[in-house]
This record gives structure tokens, sequence and C-alpha cells, in this order.
């Protein structure tokens, strides 16, 4: 079947063909074609030891990454210069992300086999940084159980023309100007995204089931503790001293989170499918999901940018990832995209990937069962209308 370009237009499949166990493609390779293997053939090219969940292996992380927090957060307020605050920002942001992957990894349950260890640590890292750990929890399963369908995806979900059009002038402004999409998270949480409805913090949200609505409380409360916590260390410390402690390392997490959740599903040179109705598949959904680099950041926010696998087996342990990822790229030929390699400290090359994207990827057709982004070309003046269906 054939199915809409960038801008509108048809593309026919490529030729894929399988012999023995080599993949072979053709030049004009469409990620869109349905794959020539089966989820069960990568599962069997990875390792079993890449299976196993080893809890004091992910204590050991948890402690890590909470001893981190806390020197940098004593030497912060010892130090209180304002030649050094910045670099906390930056460092204790990053570590605020960090504790918030080892949280996610507590929700899928990649963590450890023990349901209530996961729920209590993914409580107590999650609510420190300000996030309802089932009601996020939840909502991000639905996102892996739904990845790459326009219609039923949580995360970072195209709108289709006619939910675009209907915007006002101010919500396309905070969608799609940069930064105001990497500050998007915590309104996320409130008010979910346009054409969604429901907070994560209402057990009585369509995003929960009526099974699930004592474990929103439980988390909701948890949040509410923390929020206490910081107002009331406000009131002894400062206003001042906890927005320079807390606030904005928080906000930096804030980025983090909404830059690579949305590189992790857009910005590749190639414009990826997104699915409707019968083309989607578990495995068609999840091969749209791109890995990134992120430099000497990658072993300290645990691997997530090794994302392909993760969205495929979101119950392997973070540590097993790049070598599980290794084993399997050989199955998955052109359907994986080598990452660019970061060459500093920063990745810096990710936001030129991120400026596109948030530039060209606006809506999906209505219509179609595979669709891809098109541009507004009136959006803020963005040049050179694109051609349309």
């Amino acid at each position: 079947m054939g199915a809409q370009d960038g801008n509108g237009l048809t593309k026919v499949n490529s030729g894929v063909k399988k012999n023995d166990d080599k993949v072979e493609y053709d030049f004009d390779f469409d990620a869109s074609a349905a794959p020539p293997f089966k989820i069960a053939d990568i599962r069997a090219a990875i390792p079993a030891h890449c299976w196993v969940k080893n809890p004091w292996r992910s204590m050991s992380y948890v402690v890590r990454d909470l001893i981190v927090v806390f020197l940098l957060a004593a030497l912060a307020v010892y130090v209180d210069n304002w030649a050094f605050w910045p670099v906390y920002w930056a460092a204790q942001g990053t570590m605020f992300w960090a504790i918030f992957v080892l949280g996610h990894d507590c929700g899928h349950g990649s963590f450890s086999d023990s349901v209530t260890l996961n729920s209590v640590v993914g409580h107590v890292l999650h609510s420190l940084i300000l996030v309802p750990y089932h009601g996020w929890r939840i909502s991000h399963r639905t996102h892996h159980q739904n990845h790459g369908n326009v219609e039923k995806d949580e995360s970072w979900v195209p709108l289709s023309k006619n939910l675009y059009n209907s915007l006002s002038v101010t919500t396309k402004f905070f969608r799609f100007k940069i930064p105001f999409p990497l500050l998007a998270y915590p309104i996320y949480l409130i008010w979910r995204s346009p054409g969604k409805s429901g907070s994560h913090f209402n057990p009585y949200s369509d995003l929960f089931h009526s099974s699930e609505r004592k474990q929103i409380v439980v988390s909701s409360l948890c949040w509410s503790l923390m929020a206490a916590i910081l107002i009331a260390s406000s009131i002894i410390v400062g206003f001042v001293q906890m927005i320079k402690v807390y606030g904005v390392p928080y906000m930096i997490f804030v980025v983090w989170l909404d830059l690579v959740t949305y590189l992790h599903h857009h910005g590749h040179d190639d414009k990826l499918p997104w699915y409707r109705g019968k083309e989607w598949t578990y495995l068609r959904g999840g091969l749209t999901t791109i890995d990134r680099d992120y430099g000497v950041i990658n072993k300290i926010h645990h691997d997530i940018g090794t994302h392909v696998v993760h969205h495929l087996f979101p119950q392997m342990p973070h540590y097993h990832l790049v070598e599980a990822t290794k084993a399997v790229k050989p199955i998955l030929g052109q359907y994986y995209r080598e990452p660019m390699k970061s060459s500093g400290l920063i990745p810096f090359h990710l936001l030129g990937n991120l400026m596109k994207s948030i530039k060209e990827d606006h809506y999906v057709s209505n219509e179609g069962d595979v669709v891809f982004y098109q541009t507004d070309p009136t959006l803020f003046g963005f040049a050179e209308p694109t051609k349309t269906k």
C-alpha cells in the first residue's frame, strides 16, 4: 500500500526481501513498509541475561544518584556564589532528569521483579521531582502500548490537520515556538495535549480505569506532600534560595524531559511514518522510534537514548539496552537508524534536529492509515508552501 510523504504526495513501498538470516533492502528504502521480520525474531536475537533484573544493581544507581543530588545541593549552598550557581543548575537539573529515568524504570517494572519495591522507589524518586508516579506511569504505559499510532498514542502525538486548524494562535505559538515546547511537561500533567482531556492527578480522568483510582489518589497525595515540603522550606530558608536550589534545576529537568521524549519520536532526517487503523502494529509503531546519542550524558541518564529496544521491550533493565541493541541491529537492518555521535560534552547537534522538526512537523493528514508530518507554511511566516493532498 502507498503512503503519504511529508508533502502529502504518494510513496510506493520499496521491495524488501529476506535471504536466509540476512535481510537485504532495495536502495530506495521505505520506512513505512511492513518489516520482513517479527518481534519474536528480535527477541530471539537478544542474549538471555539481558532480560534479568538485578534489584541490587538497580538500587545502586538510585543510591548513587541521590548522593550526587544532595552533595550538589550542599555544595551550592556552601559556595553560594553567582559564578557557581549556573554550573549547579545545569548539573542538578541533569541529575533530576536521571532520577526521573530511574523512576520511569520502576513504572515499567524493569527496575525489579518486585511490584512493591518498584512502587516504593518509584514514588520516592518521582515525588522528589514533582511527578505523580502512578498517574504518569499509567499514561506512559498507554504511550508504549500505542507508540506510533496517531489515534491512540499519548506522548507528543501528531495533530490531525482539522485539529491543528482549530487551535488558537496562542496555542500554536506555545506549541511550536522554541523554547516553550521544552517547558510543556507540567502543563501536560495537568491538562494533557490538544485534543485530549483529563489530568494525571484526577482519579476519575479518562486516562485511568476505575480499578486504578486508589493508586492515583496515593500518587497525588505523595506529590502534594512534596509540594508542602517545598513550600515549608521556602518559608524557612527564603523563596529566592529555594528557587536557586530547587526551582531552576526543576525547570532544567523539564527541558531535558521534553527534549528527550520529543526527539525519540521526531526530528529524523528522513520523515518517519505514523499509523492509523489496520496499518498500525506494535512492531511497526516501535520501529518509528529513534535512538539518540548524548555523549557523556548517556551513562548519567541511564542510556535512555538507546530507545528503540526500550520501546519494543520496556521490561528490559536499562543497563542491558546497549548490548541488546547491538544484538538486534542485524535483524532490524535499515529499520534501525544509527544515531549521530555527540562530539562534545553537550549534544548540541540535537538542538538542530529539534528546531528543524518544530519548524516543519506541524500536523498529519485527516485521512490515511500511513501518514507523515506536513508543514504549515503560514505559521509564523515560515516560507514556501508545501504541496497538499
